[in-house]
C-alpha cells in the first residue's frame, strides 16, 4: 500500500490469482479510499480481469500486470524484503511473518526464513485482539484462517483465567477454497464432495500459530490438540473447541467475558444462552465471526463453537480490516457486506 495523496491509498496484491486475491478484488471495489495499482498473478500477467475472475468482470478495470519484476519466481517475503517500508505498508497474507521463533518457522515450513531481519518488525494482525500495535506497523502478518476461529474464542478467556491452558482441543472444519485455487486431486469434485476428512492430523502448520497467541494470553506455553477437516462446501469455518473450565468458572461466565470483550467490535459476534450454535451460512461472503458458549454434559468441561468465512475474515477481509487500522479509515471500510443467504 502506497500513498496516493490525503485519504486515498494505491494497493498493489501480489498473487492476486487465487481465491484470496478475488476475494480482496471484490472487497476492495467498494472501498472508499483505494485504487488498485497492481496485480500479478503466477499464471495471469497480461490477462484482463474478465479472464481470470469473471465475476469481476464488470467491477474494477484492469488486468493482470508485470509492474513488479520476477512475480512468476519470487517468492512474497522475498519482494518484501526490498520494499521501502518506510514509505510502503504491507500486510502478508502468508504464513511468512506469523511465527514470531524463526527456528520453529524452519521447523515447520520446511526452510530457514528468508528475511529474519524483519520478523522483529512485524506484527501479528489478529485485528481484534492487536489494534494498537497494527495501528502503528508497517508490516502485518495476517493470521491464517484456523487460527483467527480459535484464537478469538480462546485468547480473552485465557487472559481471564476462565479456562485451564491444558487439554484444549481444537476440532476445525473448512471449505475446499482454503485449499487453495491450484489444481489438486484431493479438491477435485469427485474427490471432496459427499465426504469428509481429515488432513495434517497432529502436523499442520497453523498449530504452532494458534499456540503462540495462546501462550502469550496464558503467560505460560500452551499445547493444543489441533486436527483439521476439509468438509464439501466452497468457503466457511467451523471450529469446535473443547476446554477445561477454571475453578468457579461457567459456561455462563466464559460468555460473558467474550460478550464484553467483543461488545464494541463490529465483526465479532457472542451469541446469547439458548441460542442454537452458528452455521457458517451465517457468515457466508462477510467478515464477521460469530461464536457460542455451551455446557458441555461432563462436569468441568465447556464447548465453544467459532465460525468465519475462511477468505474473507480468515484472509482477505481481516487483511483490508488491517490496512484499515493501519491508514486510520473507518475499521469496517469495504467490509460492509452483509452475509450471503441462501
Amino acid at each position: 500500500m502506497a500513498s496516493d495523496g490525503p485519504g486515498a491509498v494505491r494497493v498493489a496484491i501480489l498473487g492476486a490469482s487465487g481465491y484470496t486475491g478475488a476475494e480482496l478484488l471484490r472487497l476492495l471495489s467498494s472501498h472508499p479510499h483505494t485504487s488498485i495499482a497492481a496485480l500479478s498473478g503466477e499464471r495471469s500477467a497480461g490477462s484482463p480481469m474478465g479472464a481470470v475472475f469473471p465475476h469481476l468482470a464488470f467491477g474494477p478495470p484492469g488486468g493482470f500486470v508485470a509492474s513488479l519484476p520476477d512475480l512468476t519466481t519470487t517468492a512474497s517475503v522475498t519482494i518484501i524484503a526490498q520494499l521501502p517500508l518506510d514509505t510502503v505498508r504491507v500486510v502478508d497474507l502468508s504464513a511468512d511473518f506469523r511465527l514470531r521463533d524463526v527456528d520453529m518457522y524452519a521447523t515447520w515450513y520446511g526452510a530457514p526464513h528468508a528475511a529474519v531481519e524483519l520478523q522483529a518488525q512485524a506484527v501479528y494482525g489478529l485485528t481484534e485482539l492487536a489494534r494498537d500495535a497494527v495501528r502503528g506497523a508497517r508490516l502485518v502478518a495476517n493470521p491464517g484462517c484456523y487460527p483467527t476461529s480459535a484464537q478469538l474464542p480462546l485468547v480473552p478467556l485465557l487472559t481471564a483465567g476462565l479456562i485451564k491452558p491444558a487439554d484444549i482441543i481444537v476440532d476445525a472444519k473448512s471449505g475446499v477454497t482454503g485449499a487453495g485455487r491450484a489444481a489438486k486431486v484431493g479438491t477435485l469434485f469427485c474427490e471432496a464432495a459427499d465426504g469428509m476428512s481429515a488432513y495434517g492430523v497432529a502436523s499442520h502448520r497453523h498449530a504452532p500459530e494458534i499456540e503462540q497467541g495462546l501462550s502469550d494470553a496464558a503467560g505460560q506455553p500452551v499445547d493444543v490438540v489441533f486436527t483439521p477437516h476439509l468438509v464439501p462446501l466452497s468457503r466457511g469455518i467451523l471450529s469446535t473447541i473443547y476446554v477445561k473450565l477454571a475453578d468457579g468458572a461457567t459456561a455462563d461466565s466464559l460468555r460473558e467475558c467474550l460478550a464484553t470483550t467483543y461488545a464494541a467490535e463490529p465483526f465479532v459476534h457472542v451469541l446469547p444462552s439458548g441460542v442454537a450454535p452458528p452455521h457458517t451460512r451465517h457468515v457466508r461472503g462477510s467478515n464477521h465471526a460469530v461464536m457460542g458458549v455451551y455446557a458441555d454434559r461432563v462436569a468441568g468441561r465447556a464447548i465453544l463453537v467459532c465460525v468465519i468465512d475462511n477468505i474473507v475474515k480468515g484472509a482477505s477481509g481481516q487483511a483490508i480490516q488491517n490496512m484499515n487500522v493501519m491508514c486510520g479509515f473507518d475499521e469496517s471500510a469495504g467490509l460492509g457486506s452483509t452475509p450471503v443467504f441462501p
